[in-house]
């Protein structure tokens, strides 16, 4: 399958992508989502998107310094992942990252090469780069469950 191209020009068009997301993850709620691209590219911002779609009300906090945050929702548990400060792969470890990644949760790791090759592949990953004012999505399967996330586009 090839990429699947998305323009968010404003956050409100990210606030609808999250929604679109989740009702493909809704189909296998666990897995995990590589989110790709440089510093303010809007890797949180549609992080916070999937999340708030699920109905969490709460404000939805970066994990730049506690570099996860978990969000045990009715229909799913969400670990939402930021590398950016890890500067070893092996810091991970004491994450106990197989906890995360039991197969019963959704995992959304923002700067995943941080965290190569320690962390399981990613079902989905998204591309954002900035174009014009808004930003440019490209969403990359790579696995059936990814797929399957993916079959409405």
């Amino acid at each position: 399958m090839t990429a699947i191209q998305w323009l968010a020009p404003d956050e409100d068009a990210m606030e609808k992508l999250g929604e679109k997301l989740r009702d493909g993850f809704n189909r296998d709620p666990s897995g995990i989502v590589y989110l790709l691209g440089d510093l303010g590219m809007g890797k949180t911002t549609l992080s916070r998107a999937i999340i708030r779609a699920y109905g969490w009300t709460e404000a939805v906090k970066s994990p730049t310094y506690t570099l996860v945050e978990s969000y045990a929702l009715n229909a799913i548990e969400i670990h939402h992942f930021d590398l950016y400060r890890i500067s070893d792969p092996e810091e991970l470890e004491y994450l106990g990252l197989d906890s995360y990644f039991d197969g019963n949760s959704l995992a959304l790791i923002e700067w995943p090469e941080r965290g190569a090759p320690i962390l399981p592949p990613a079902d989905l990953t998204i591309q954002l780069t900035e174009q014009d004012q808004g930003r440019a999505l490209a969403l990359q399967p790579h696995s059936d469950k990814g797929r399957s996330w993916c079959q409405d586009w």
